[in-house]
């Protein structure tokens, strides 16, 4: 398989792509065209249909197709312009080729999550987190397999367990260095903050936003997961409910970014803290890893809001 990473200037290519993404235009003199982004487990890359002919056979989003075109450099990035396509048959293509992957074990990294639940010391804490992510084997199961964003970062199979590993063993090294934080909270809530993705974003290949990613978020999606499952367990004391759903709901860190609430506890600016560190330093890096510009500068990343200096 012609895998999108390796795709160079002017190559001929006759390959099959999932369709990420499939919209109708127009260009400025008026003529109907097809922009796509088409998918492979390497990356995304940009396709035009220019002509409508009898080559370009009916396809929806979200089918796979076999392309025939050319690879060409369009403000310094790989753009396919497509000549043929027709909706691939089943046993032309293997579906793993098509999904974005985490490099790690992913198994491993469930493991060190269950570690960290089973190291907090609250009774009721640690009761809930089972429930949420050792006993719910179907949640277990998304945990492991959903990405951490649609694309800005960790936006792969994996990526949201990758994350949140990250993010929780950073609240851990924090957590011992400063007066007054109550690590249990921390802990839950670092591998809490993006539960509500497992229902968010949908499974891959399309690892797009569900109908309650769209309307609530996880952020609500997650602080609601804390309720329901604080209030299964008797006894469970309100205010260290209250306590984690602020990290969940306050862990974007601005109201700009989403939050609905400012991070008011020592334990809620943490997370937001290492949070927005590993989310960023990650764009950092695969920035860094996909970029194919000439010389040493990136293009420029609008959500950075730089051009990054590669190694």
């Amino acid at each position: 398989m012609r895998y999108i990473a390796d795709l160079k200037e002017d190559e001929r290519v006759t390959e099959h792509y999932f369709c990420k993404q499939k919209q109708s235009l127009k260009s400025r003199a008026g003529k109907t065209y097809l922009s796509l982004k088409l998918q492979d487990k390497t990356g995304v890359i940009d396709a035009k249909v220019w002509d409508l002919t009898n080559e370009i056979q009916s396809f929806e989003e979200h089918d796979y197709i076999k392309i025939n075109g050319i690879a060409l450099t369009y403000q310094n990035e790989i753009q396919l312009k497509i000549n043929r396509v027709r909706k691939s048959e089943p046993n032309e293509i293997d579906p793993l080729d098509y999904v974005p992957s985490t490099d790690k074990n992913i198994d491993a990294l469930y493991d060190a999550i269950v570690e960290y639940i089973r190291s907090i010391e609250d009774p009721f804490i640690r009761e809930m987190m089972e429930l949420i992510l050792v006993e719910d084997k179907t949640a277990a199961e998304a945990f492991k397999r959903r990405s951490a964003a649609k694309s800005l970062h960790h936006g792969y199979m994996g990526g949201l367990i990758e994350h949140t590993l990250n993010v929780t063993q950073i609240c851990d090294f924090m957590s011992g260095r400063y007066k007054f934080v109550n690590r249990d909270i921390l802990i839950a809530g670092a591998i809490l903050h993006d539960i509500g993705k497992i229902y968010e974003l949908s499974d891959f290949p399309e690892n797009d936003y569900t109908d309650d990613g769209q309307l609530m978020g996880h952020l609500i999606i997650g602080a609601d997961i804390i309720e329901k499952t604080a209030n299964r367990i008797e006894g469970f004391p309100n205010d260290v409910k209250t306590l984690l759903r602020h990290c969940v709901l306050a862990h974007h860190g601005e109201y700009e970014y989403g939050s609905p609430k400012l991070p008011k506890t020592i334990e809620a600016f943490i997370l937001y803290c290492c949070d927005n560190a590993d989310a960023k330093i990650k764009m950092f890096e695969e920035t860094i890893e996909n970029d194919r510009s000439q010389g040493v500068w990136s293009q420029y990343h609008r959500m950075l809001e730089r051009n990054i200096r590669k190694p």
